[in-house]
């Protein structure tokens, strides 16, 4: 087995994407139709789509139950103050 760096180097990812590009440049894809059967086409009139309206709260969780804490904390000041 031959284990070599050179020998690393010429299947590492980045060098066969970069080998894989260049024959993509040099040879362009010609187009196949069959000629029997029905073709296909994704090419049609695209338009968006709209999603329904997401109803966001007000205030989000956290915010109510620092409210809560805040609120509970004053009333327990409070009460201390009168005891």
């Amino acid at each position: 087995e031959n284990t070599s760096p050179v020998r690393r180097e010429m299947h590492s990812p980045a060098t066969v994407a970069a080998a894989a590009a260049a024959t993509a440049a040099a040879t362009p894809l010609q187009e196949v139709l069959p000629q029997t059967g029905l073709v296909f086409s994704e090419r049609g009139n695209l338009s968006e789509v709209l999603c329904k309206p997401k109803i966001l709260p007000l205030k989000s969780a956290t915010l109510l139950r620092m409210e809560a804490l805040e609120r509970q904390a004053r009333d327990n000041a409070a009460h201390r103050r009168v005891e």
